[in-house]
């Protein structure tokens, strides 16, 4: 049992709030809730959230996490956090006071980072927990309809789960509407201003092709099936206008993973530090932070990668070395402006980019490896040679990287209807298994043949999927 009362946490909290605020923190009302094991795993399962539509993946992945949990081969988190206003966190009963007071910190971090970073400004906080709670209404009314049923809104989940996150990465950057586009065509296909006109020979550039459909190529996957396939039902374009709403409320998340974990990581440590602890309480505190910290085996802990970015960001704006002031510039700005002002403005890829230095990435020992045979051998280490092909592994693995970019081409390939998709190769190979899988999907979605162009080892190809099943050719 938990040694400490409620009324303890309450008055903790109350610290930490207005301690962050003094720091300059800048967060939503918070919320906790204390819960026990079980409801924990529950909140895992549903990503946080309070209220969920039903989907047999997440009772799997309940059943997956409780099995662990009770074998002890995983633990659970100190607490969740979701982006809402005001902002919800839940809080496991079972924690020390210690651990409780620290997780409170925690979570004001997260809560700052929610509301001032730019790549949350579509999340729309104020109605998050209304709006899934709406969408939980919604999709349980169409398994209760007698003519749709539990294994329509399935099948359609499940397609729809897989392209989900088939979608804009950059939702900051405003998606241009078709009367938009068109103007952007014809201000394209115009002739450039060429002061040598009279020794030049007459080019007429080609007309835009304004029946096209797309115009230009699409990312958001769910939404162009759902504006453009006449066959679907209005409820299953309702149900796919949800998952791609749910898919960008969780998108910057996934974006900013390790700047959000390590700003937390960096405020709960700079918060507890001026509270001056007990003695009691801050040995507790040192063993728990570092456990926080510690480096994994093999993968990257982003709270450990974060925490030791923003901490060098600050030095660095502080009491930078003559061999950084050389290197990088002098200040102008201080260490806490600067601070704040890379939370505003950055996601994980810009962030490592910008600030992810060669010093630090030699203190942090990172490295790249890759596969030989059944062995995983190291390829290159952070040293002034590796050090940059290094980072760029890093970056392009971070936020959506590991997720292929794939656009709509065209709605009505061969005149045909055949939806035409492309994979924008980044030097990463698709895997075969996973897109003949995907593929099928879209073809369960789009209800026609669907292609897909790819590079596979180097040669352009054709990835196909229609009533016959899949297929695929190289192309010379």
């Amino acid at each position: 049992m938990a040694s400490y009362e409620l009324k303890e946490l309450i008055e903790w909290d109350a610290r930490i709030r207005d301690k962050a605020a003094q720091f300059g923190l800048d967060c939503f009302d918070q919320e906790f809730e204390i819960c026990d094991h079980a409801g924990m795993l529950g909140y895992m399962a549903y990503s946080g959230m309070p209220s969920h539509y039903p989907h047999w993946s997440y009772g799997k992945a309940y059943e997956k996490l409780k099995t662990l949990y009770d074998h002890g081969v995983t633990g659970l988190p100190y607490e969740m956090v979701i982006n809402a206003n005001p902002a919800i966190a839940y809080l496991m009963r079972d924690n020390t006071l210690l651990l409780q007071v620290l997780t409170i910190a925690h979570v004001y971090g997260h809560n700052d980072f929610f509301k001032n970073n730019y790549t949350f400004r579509t999340t729309k906080p104020a109605l998050t927990v209304e709006l899934f709670k709406a969408h939980a209404l919604r999709l349980r009314r169409y398994v209760e309809d007698p003519s749709i049923g539990i294994d329509k809104v399935e099948r359609l989940l499940d397609a729809a789960h897989a392209l989900a996150y088939q979608c804009r990465r950059n939702l900051a950057i405003r998606k241009l509407d078709r009367r938009e586009q068109e103007t952007r065509l014809i201000e394209q296909a115009q002739p450039r201003h060429d002061p040598f006109r009279q020794l030049h020979p007459r080019l007429v550039p080609p007309e835009p092709d304004l029946n096209r459909v797309p115009l230009e190529p699409d990312e958001d996957l769910l939404l162009f099936i759902r504006d453009h396939n006449p066959r679907l039902a209005d409820w299953e374009k309702d149900v796919l206008t949800i998952l791609d709403q749910e898919a960008k409320y969780f998108l910057p998340m996934i974006e900013t993973k390790i700047m959000n974990e390590g700003w937390a990581s960096y405020w709960h440590k700079r918060v507890l530090e001026a509270l001056a602890l007990d003695q009691g309480l801050s040995l507790e505190f040192i063993v728990r932070h570092n456990q926080v910290l510690r480096p994994i085996p093999g993968q990257i802990n982003p709270y450990r990668l974060g925490f030791k970015v923003w901490e060098d960001i600050y030095r660095r704006h502080t009491e930078p070395t003559p061999e950084e002031v050389r290197k990088y510039g002098a200040p102008t700005k201080s260490g806490i402006e600067k601070l704040f002002e890379a939370r505003e403005v950055e996601r994980d890829t810009s962030f490592l980019r910008r600030y992810l230095t060669e010093e630090l990435m030699r203190e942090l020992g990172l490295f790249e490896f890759e596969a030989n045979g059944e062995d995983l051998v190291v390829s290159r280490v952070s040293d002034e040679e590796g050090w940059r092909a290094v980072k760029e592994t890093l970056i392009k693995n971070q936020g959506s990287g590991s997720i292929p970019v794939v656009k709509v081409e065209d709605a009505d390939f061969g005149q045909s209807r055949t939806l035409y998709l492309k994979h924008y190769h980044d030097g990463r190979d698709l895997q075969l298994e996973y897109a003949e899988k995907t593929l099928a999907y879209v073809f369960r979605l789009w209800e026609r043949e669907c292609v897909l162009e790819t590079v596979l080892q180097g040669r352009r190809s054709i990835l196909c999927y229609n009533d016959r099943g899949f297929s695929m050719r190289a192309l010379k």
